[in-house]
């Protein structure tokens, strides 16, 4: 079975908001078996809608629509598809309950006519109470495709998916088992990470497929590939990564599906009982923030500094002004410095420091743009490590977090 994703909104399509929605949806779908051959977006407009409604007669079996049920003016779809389903409304009690148990526990102000009316379904829709807000959801068909029209506001939308729309899709059709594995790597481009393993890509067998997901200082391998028996593909897909794991056992970090590479990290630092602080330059904060959205980060994680400025590097970490005369604030010398005094200023094991150029212009230093580098304090040892990624100031500070981490992990499982 095929499905497909419609966003309705003009905000989506100006770049006002971003279209979340599809994403959690495909997720969601492929965790099911269901696979997805097209994501749109159109905007608030009957005849748009209507046309990309007819479109997905016969091409997909279920579609899912997303946005312009609520309230207001601008929330056209609901009368739109009476046309398109040559339906009328009807008042669903149960809905109508809902809305009116919202507003007394949550919303606390007087229920108006235009919330009263969210209580109106088309008469040949199934309807799914949504527990989180007053638009219900729709599920409608037409020849031999299922349309289902949910709120667009996320947390109602996601709601209703979990546990309305795929136990309802789960019951009423067989679908295959979809297996992604997507394997971690770092420190290394693309187009080398394929020349090690064309022979072992070449003689994938035809069922299984794989593709390169680069980003910056980073390269997903993901296989995929479907069929009836769970165990039987689980087991092609393992035979295929344990002939592929020693190829990069040197850029291999672990497995998108068990834990990113922050994770993998306060794992390392929790099971050694260690602490880790942060220095951060150019990066403003990123390493830090990445860290920190870890649950149960306040075991590892000591604290973090933001010295962007040359004073702030001076006067919060006290790093030696004559080390920055000599030497520049974008040096070895002195990302070093700022890993040990963060370590020392937060009584922590391990200290990690950023310092560099990311552009457009030099600043305090007179090193090329690109120019970064990478500080290390280890409970024995400090080491920095020097790297020049570019002119583009936001791969710059992308490349140099991910490296970060990626230098942070090596170093803590050598312990």
């Amino acid at each position: 079975m095929t499905a497909e994703i419609i966003t309705i909104g003009d905000e989506i399509l100006i770049g006002q908001t971003v279209d979340t929605n599809s994403t959690f949806i495909a997720k969601e779908f492929n965790k099911i078996g269901l696979s997805i051959n097209r994501i749109s977006s159109i905007k608030d407009s009957e005849s748009d809608i209507l046309t990309t409604l007819n479109s997905c007669l016969n091409y997909s079996d279920i579609v899912i629509v997303t946005g312009g049920l609520g309230p207001t003016n601008d929330d056209i779809t609901k009368n739109t598809l009476l046309k398109f389903f040559n339906d009328k409304l009807i008042t669903d009690h149960n809905v109508l309950d809902n809305i009116k148990f919202i507003w007394k526990k949550y919303i606390k102000q007087p229920l108006l006519q235009v919330n009263i009316d969210q209580s109106l379904v088309p008469s040949k829709a199934h309807v799914f109470l949504n527990t989180k807000g007053s638009a219900p959801g729709l599920w409608l068909q037409k020849n031999n495709t299922i349309f289902v029209f949910l709120p667009g506001v996320p947390f109602e939308m996601k709601s209703l998916i979990k546990d309305s729309i795929i136990p309802k899709i789960l019951k009423e059709f067989s679908l295959p088992h979809i297996l992604h594995k997507t394997i971690l790597t770092y420190g290394m481009g693309e187009s080398s990470i394929a020349e090690i393993i064309k022979n072992w890509e070449d003689s994938l067998p035809v069922e299984i497929s794989l593709a390169y997901l680069p980003s910056l200082g980073r390269v997903k391998l993901r296989l995929s590939t479907k069929g009836d028996d769970l165990n039987k593909i689980i087991d092609n897909i393992q035979f295929q990564v344990d002939k592929l794991l020693p190829l990069i056992k040197d850029i291999f970090v672990g497995y998108e599906e068990d834990e990113s590479i922050e994770k993998l990290i306060s794992n390392e630092l929790i099971k050694n009982n260690s602490t880790i602080s942060i220095a951060e330059s150019f990066t403003g904060g990123k390493i830090s923030d990445s860290l920190v959205s870890i649950a149960g980060a306040s075991t590892f994680f000591k604290g973090g500094v933001v010295c962007y400025s040359t004073e702030s590097k001076i006067n919060t970490l006290k790093v030696n002004l004559d080390l920055i005369e000599k030497y520049s604030v974008v040096s070895s010398q002195v990302v070093e410095s700022m890993a040990v005094k963060t370590k020392e200023l937060f009584n922590s094991d391990y200290g990690l420091a950023t310092t560099g150029n990311a552009g457009p212009n030099k600043g305090d230093s007179s090193k090329e743009i690109g120019t970064v580098f990478i500080g290390i304090a280890t409970p024995k040892e400090v080491f920095s490590f020097e790297f020049n990624f570019g002119n583009s100031r936001e791969r710059v500070t992308n490349k140099a977090v991910n490296k970060s981490f990626e230098l942070l992990l090596k170093e803590l499982l050598k312990n």
